[in-house]
C-alpha cells in the first residue's frame, strides 16, 4: 500500500499542471504539423499543382529551415524571459500559418505559409523539453521524454490519420479543424508560466520605462552600436560557459544531426510511396501508421523507465541495429503481411531508440543552462530535419522512391557506430 502511495505521489510531482499544458501544446501542434506536411501539402502539391519531388522537398524543408532558425536563440530567451511569452508567440504565429494556407492557394503563399509554421513551431521543444526535464529531475529523464515523444508521436501520428477522413477536393473542413485545435493551443499557452529568473514581458516593460529622456538620449546609431556590442559579448561569454560545463566526445554533435536526418529523409516520400509504389489503400496505409505509431508509444513509458534503471547506452545501440534493419528491409517486402512486420520492427527500434538517446542527451546538459543547451542541440537536430527532405527529393527523383529509405538505413548504421565511440562524463549514461 506504501509503495502504490509513493508511487502516485511521484506521479504527482512529475505531471505537475505545467508539465500537462506544455504536453497538451505538443500534441495540438503537432497534430496540425502532421497533418498539414503528412497528409496535406504533399500529396496536394504533386496532385493539384504537378511539382516535382525536389520542390516538394524543398517546400517542406523551408518549414524545417524556419524552426531550425530559432531554436537556438529561443532557448536562450527562455532562460531569460520564462514560458508565456516564447510559446504564446510561437503558437501565435503557428495560427497564422494555418489561416494563410486556408486563404490563399498559390504556390508562393504555400511557401511563406510553411516558412511562418517553422517559425511558429521553434518554440515547441525547446520550451517543452526545458521545462518537462526542470520538473522531472535528472533521475527521471528517461521517463520524461519518452513522456514527451508520446505527446508528439500521438499528435504527429494522429493528425495525418484524422485529417484524412476531412479532405476534400477544397480541404475547407481539414483546415477549420486545425484553425479550432490551433487555436486551442493559444489559449492554453496564456496560462503559462509569465517569468523565469525575472525576465519576460515585464522585463521587456520595465527595459522601456528605463529608457533615457529624449533631452539625454544618445544617437539612435550610437544606441544601436553599442545595444549590438553588449549583446555580442553577452552571447559569446554565455556560449563559453556552455561550452565549458558540456563533457561530450567530438562524436557526440554528428550523432545527434544524423538522428533526424535519417527521419527527414523519410518525410517527403512516406504518403507518395505508401500510395504510388506500395498502392496501400487508405484503409490500409492508416493502419501502416498506427501499427508504427502505437507500437512506438506504447513501448516508450516502460523503456524510459528502463533507461532510467538501466542506463541508456545498451537500450540506444538495439535500437538503432532494429531500425536500421527494418528500414533497409523495407522497400524489399513483397507482401501486405510482410510490409506490416517491417513496420512493427521499426516501431520497436525507434521505442528503444526515442528515451534512450534523449536521456542520454539530457544527462550532459548543465541545470542552470538548460534552456540555451537545449536550443543549441535541437538547432544542430533541426539541420538533419532541414537537408533531410531536400536529399530526399533528390534521390527520389534521381533513383526511385526506394532510396530515401535504404538511405535512412545507413545513415542509421553510421549512428550506431559513432554511438559506440562517445564517451559521456555521466555514469547514468556509459554503465
Amino acid at each position: 500500500m506504501n509503495s502504490i502511495r509513493a508511487f502516485w505521489s511521484k506521479q504527482k510531482q512529475l505531471f505537475t499542471p505545467f508539465v500537462l499544458q506544455l504536453l497538451v501544446i505538443m500534441f495540438l501542434i503537432e497534430f496540425v504539423k502532421g497533418a498539414i506536411l503528412i497528409s496535406i501539402l504533399p500529396v496536394y502539391m504533386q496532385s493539384a499543382l504537378s511539382l516535382s519531388a525536389v520542390i516538394i522537398g524543398w517546400t517542406l524543408a523551408v518549414q524545417y529551415i524556419g524552426d531550425n532558425a530559432f531554436r537556438g536563440p529561443i532557448g536562450w530567451v527562455i532562460d531569460k524571459a520564462g514560458y508565456r511569452p516564447v510559446m504564446l508567440t510561437g503558437v501565435a504565429l503557428t495560427f497564422i500559418s494555418v489561416l494563410m494556407l486556408v486563404l490563399f492557394s498559390h504556390f508562393a503563399w504555400l511557401i511563406v505559409a510553411c516558412a511562418l509554421l517553422g517559425i511558429g513551431t521553434s518554440p515547441l521543444w525547446p520550451c517543452v523539453i526545458t521545462g518537462a526535464t526542470e520538473s522531472g529531475g535528472q533521475e527521471a529523464n528517461g521517463t520524461m521524454m519518452s513522456v514527451i515523444y508520446m505527446s508528439w508521436l500521438t499528435g504527429v501520428g494522429l493528425g495525418p490519420i484524422v485529417i484524412n477522413f476531412f479532405v476534400t477536393d477544397t480541404y475547407a473542413t481539414a483546415f477549420r479543424i486545425l484553425l479550432v485545435l490551433t487555436g486551442l493551443s493559444v489559449i492554453i499557452a496564456m496560462f503559462l508560466p509569465g517569468q523565469k529568473g525575472g525576465g519576460g514581458y515585464r522585463a521587456v516593460y520595465q527595459l522601456w520605462k528605463a529608457r533615457p529622456s529624449r533631452g539625454n538620449a544618445r544617437p539612435l546609431s550610437e544606441r544601436l552600436e553599442a545595444w549590438t556590442a553588449d549583446r555580442i559579448r553577452r552571447s559569446r561569454q554565455y556560449i563559453a560557459e556552455v561550452k565549458a560545463s558540456l563533457h561530450v566526445s567530438w562524436v557526440f554533435y554528428p550523432a545527434l544531426f544524423l538522428q533526424t536526418f535519417a527521419i527527414g529523409l523519410l518525410t517527403p516520400v512516406l504518403t507518395i510511396y505508401a500510395r504510388s509504389v506500395l498502392e496501400l489503400t487508405p484503409a490500409q496505409y492508416s493502419l501502416f501508421l498506427v501499427l508504427g505509431g502505437g507500437i512506438t508509444v506504447l513501448f516508450l513509458i516502460p523503456v524510459g523507465k528502463l533507461v532510467d534503471r538501466f542506463g541508456a547506452r545498451k537500450f540506444v545501440n538495439a535500437g538503432l541495429l532494429v531500425s536500421s534493419s527494418a528500414l533497409m528491409l523495407f522497400t524489399v517486402s513483397e507482401n501486405v503481411t510482410t510490409l506490416f512486420m517491417m513496420v512493427t520492427l521499426l516501431g520497436c527500434g525507434f521505442a528503444l531508440i526515442i528515451p534512450s538517446w534523449n536521456a542520454l542527451i539530457a544527462s550532459v546538459i548543465p541545470k542552470e543552462k538548460r534552456g540555451a543547451v537545449w536550443g543549441f542541440f535541437l538547432t544542430i537536430e533541426g539541420s538533419g530535419t532541414v537537408l533531410g527532405p531536400i536529399v530526399s527529393g533528390l534521390l527520389s527523383d534521381h533513383i526511385g522512391y526506394h532510396a530515401p529509405f535504404i538511405a535512412s538505413g545507413i545513415v542509421i548504421l553510421v549512428m550506431f557506430v559513432l554511438q559506440l565511440f562517445i564517451f559521456i562524463d555521466r555514469k547514468v549514461v556509459v554503465r
